[in-house]
């Protein structure tokens, strides 16, 4: 089975922030994005909203029919609530400062495992699968199962930044940490800097992948590329 491709769709949200109004327009590019075959959305609001708005989670909720998946950190009081109010297929909790530009370190799952047993079950009991970002180490695997999350979503950014020097060392640390998580019985998501370039050879690398989201360079090569034809490569990569 292909791992899912779920688009991010916060750039389109910094484009019409950008300008005010509503262009472009931010629901319909999720449902063309569904539309053109993408099999999930996306979206990780921030305390400033300077891209995904909290209102947007409210509106993307009630139109999209695929996989809707909001991200955010449950430090938050009003990123917990808005989980909980709109009830997504699945929750991803990364461990971003307010403020912070992007996502750019996973959990410490040791030295965090006793917050983060009591927020996950929070989503667990209203129907929500929760996932967790961490970076490839198979401790923080092993702690993120012992916290009792359905997943993982590997930081993929040292992939991407070594993939072009030597690939197959880049990818290793993601092999071992796939095969832990498959030993663990810990479902894998991976995410950040994955695109055209690197996708295939990482989805091809990790048997176990379940759920890509990918969003900065999708949406930029769609730009040159066209949206319906850029979705159309990103699935190739992982068929």
């Amino acid at each position: 089975m292909s791992a899912k491709l779920s688009v991010n769709i916060n750039k389109i949200a910094t484009l019409r922030n950008s300008r005010g109004g509503n262009n472009p327009d931010l629901l319909q590019v999720a449902l063309d994005c569904e539309r053109f075959g993408a099999e999930g959305i996306t979206v990780h609001p921030r305390p400033d909203e300077r891209h995904i708005r909290y209102a947007d989670v409210y509106e993307l909720k009630k139109h999209i029919s695929t996989e809707f998946n909001i991200e955010g950190n449950p430090k938050e009081d009003k990123f917990v609530q808005l989980v909980l109010d709109n009830k997504p297929a699945q929750v991803t909790l990364v461990p971003d400062a307010s403020g912070q530009l992007t996502s750019n370190h996973g959990w410490d799952t040791i030295q965090e495992q006793s917050f983060l047993k009591q927020i996950i079950p929070v989503f667990k009991d209203a129907g929500i699968r929760v996932s967790i970002f961490v970076d490839p180490v198979a401790a923080m695997i092993r702690g993120a199962k012992a916290c009792g999350t359905d997943r993982v979503e590997l930081y993929t950014e040292a992939y991407a930044q070594n993939y072009p020097v030597d690939k197959t060392k880049a990818i290793a640390d993601y092999v071992t940490a796939a095969q832990v998580a498959a030993k663990e019985q810990v479902g894998l998501n991976a995410g950040h800097d994955l695109d055209l370039h690197n996708l295939q050879f990482f989805a091809q690398s990790i048997p176990n992948l379940l759920e890509v989201s990918i969003g900065h360079a999708l949406i930029s090569d769609a730009l040159y590329l066209g949206l319906q034809n850029t979705v159309a490569m990103y699935l190739r990569c992982l068929k």
